[in-house]
């Protein structure tokens, strides 16, 4: 069992709409892993999760969830920035087999400024069974 993510960020029931679009209720998606409950089995659903616990402000998850090579010290998530709708661009290795993998994606967001796009190729590994965020590049 995974350590629970500390409550910080917004709440969201289980049986809502997951925030990653996956098509899957929070709780049977990123709830679990932001939960504590489960590990992210591949990359891509760490990325999935990775952008749930954006949408929901949950930096405890975020860097809980960083390699420690390359994680801040702290992290501030903009309450104000609305993240709705992930794009998984593709994906290479990342499965449940693999040691590392990369997810490139587009997430859309908005802000004071408004609308915009973050396209970023993101590199995981995997590390005593669990899968890492290490960083990632504008694609």
């Amino acid at each position: 069992m995974l350590p629970a993510a500390p409550a910080d960020g917004r709440d969201l029931d289980d049986s809502a709409r997951c925030p990653c679009l996956s098509g899957e209720t929070y709780g049977s998606c990123c709830g679990p892993a932001h939960h504590g409950t489960v590990a992210a089995p591949t990359a891509e659903r760490l990325m999935r999760s990775r952008y749930s616990a954006f949408a929901l402000a949950r930096a405890s998850y975020l860097l809980e969830t960083w390699h420690p090579t390359t994680r801040p010290a702290t992290l501030e998530v903009d309450p104000a920035m609305r993240w709705f709708r992930l794009e998984i661009v593709r994906t290479r290795a990342g499965g449940p087999f693999d040691d590392d993998g990369t997810v490139e994606f587009e997430a859309h967001f908005r802000d004071a400024e408004g609308a915009g796009v973050q396209h970023e190729v993101s590199r995981f590994v995997r590390v005593d069974r669990r899968w890492l965020y290490v960083d990632g590049a504008a694609g």
